[in-house]
């Protein structure tokens, strides 16, 4: 099984910490461990109802999207190659690819975006007048 808490802690470190985190109903979701976590990190879990995927559509897309382009499409056979295809494709799909949810942009140009228009706000918000 997935060590979630392991992952969310090494995104963290990259990202920050979500205000909230939206998952399926799994194992590794569903964790003693992962709840602390939350708890701790003041992040709201927010568990999909069983049977209810249009809850989650977003990566319900996405999962289907990358079965589809990678995993259906490769062969593995090794992890090494596994890890190396993976990450070719998460590259295109995060670097080169409008999205039209992300207003045609890039997932990388959106985060990009994001974090200029925060620290933008953020000077807005200490800026005082002399």
């Amino acid at each position: 099984m997935i060590d979630v808490v392991r992952v969310l802690e090494r995104a963290a470190q990259f990202r920050g910490l979500p205000l909230a985190i939206r998952t399926d109903q799994g194992p590794e979701f569903t964790s003693k461990a992962l709840d602390q976590w939350a708890y701790k990190n003041g992040v709201q879990l927010k568990l999909i109802e069983a049977g209810k995927p249009t809850q989650n559509a977003y990566i319900e897309s996405f999962n289907g999207r990358f079965r589809d382009e990678c995993l259906n499409d490769h062969w593995f056979t090794s992890l090494a190659e596994a890890r190396i295809r993976i990450s070719v494709w998460r590259r295109d799909y995060n670097e080169h690819r409008p999205h039209s949810a992300l207003n045609y942009q890039t997932p990388a140009e959106f985060a990009a975006n994001c974090r200029i228009n925060k620290e933008i706000k953020a000077v807005k918000e200490t800026k005082t007048d002399f």
